[in-house]
């Protein structure tokens, strides 16, 4: 949220097509017609391969501050998080945001163990009558007195949604151990689990709907006698029209069909998905797996607009053959 996505911050590339090559970004901002910048930094190879890159960067913040706070349920601490965007706006608003709904965080909070600080926290949420709720995680950086400002004006506002701050301790663990995720699903995936994950965003008034429904139509594909699967979701990245919704499911895997059985789920939440008229992905990018979408996505006007410009530079279809067009 307080940088930005990795293809905002792309100011310039070199890309080397099969019928030439490609030399973009001239200056801060151009008028010179649909920005190709954009098509090359996200045609995922189709276009040609980029041999250079110019990024943005920033200098490291003098200051970086992470705290925990609890919200009595995921649609609460939603509007919190839209209040964070709209009101206080790009430069207050927390640099990372990250809330986890209630099935993510009994999961979080079971993950946690039996350290002290764990079975406190817990403690104090029973105290406040919140076994579970919903769990946030905020990031500030910059100066100390830029931090301590921006963290005042946030708190103010999410306290009036509800929020109960629970001090840095949630928050430092979450930044300790943000990447061992992957290592973690390894580990679950060779004791027989099924470990995946999706993701969307869509506007602030259709994403509680969005995340019932999605939510459901991964547990009813995955519903299987013995197994009752684990679906879990959280937003990572807001904006002012609207928010991310990244599931996490774990369940017993099929051990017969382990791909067939999460095609099938996929494919049932990306329906619902497209229902909405919500993006296919909001992060991954296309692949293989979101090609079938694509359609939904962009329309066969987009579709013919892609496919025109990927005969333009690449008439013999050499590169990444299968990628992004259904």
């Amino acid at each position: 949220t307080g940088y930005g996505r990795i293809d905002e911050l792309v100011l310039g590339v070199t890309c080397a097509t099969p019928t030439g090559d490609l030399v973009l970004g001239r200056g801060p901002a151009s008028a010179a017609g649909p920005r190709l910048l954009d098509v090359v930094v996200g045609s995922e190879g189709r276009l040609g391969v980029i041999t250079s890159a110019t990024v943005a960067v920033r200098r490291k913040p003098a200051a970086q501050r992470f705290s925990g706070w609890s919200f009595p349920s995921f649609a609460s601490g939603a509007d919190a998080f839209r209040a964070l965007a709209q009101q206080l706006g790009h430069g207050v608003a927390p640099d990372s945001c990250r809330l986890s709904d209630e099935e993510e965080t009994f999961t979080t909070l079971t993950l946690s163990g039996s350290s002290v600080g764990a079975r406190a926290l817990r403690g104090y949420l029973r105290a406040r009558d919140r076994q579970h709720g919903s769990l946030a995680i905020f990031g500030w950086d910059g100066t100390e007195a830029e931090v301590k400002s921006r963290r005042r004006a946030a708190g103010k506002l999410l306290r009036a949604h509800g929020g109960i701050p629970l001090g840095s301790g949630p928050g430092n663990a979450w930044s300790h151990g943000r990447f061992s995720g992957p290592y973690l699903r390894d580990e679950l995936l060779d004791h027989g689990m099924l470990v995946e994950t999706l993701e969307t965003s869509t506007s602030w008034s259709d994403l509680p709907r969005l995340h019932l429904a999605a939510a459901e139509a991964l547990r009813e594909s995955l519903a299987a006698p013995g197994s009752d699967p684990i679906v879990q979701c959280h937003i990572s990245h807001i904006y002012r029209s609207g928010a991310s919704l990244y599931f996490t499911v774990v369940t017993r895997q099929d051990r017969a069909d382990p791909e067939g059985q999460w095609h099938a789920a996929k494919s049932a939440a990306a329906t619902v998905i497209a229902s909405h008229g919500a993006p296919a992905t909001h992060q991954h990018g296309v692949g293989i797996d979101h090609a079938p979408w694509m359609r939904a996505e962009v329309g066969e006007t987009g579709l013919r607009l892609l496919r025109a410009m990927k005969d333009a530079v690449d008439p013999v279809g050499i590169l990444n053959p299968g990628k992004m067009l259904p």
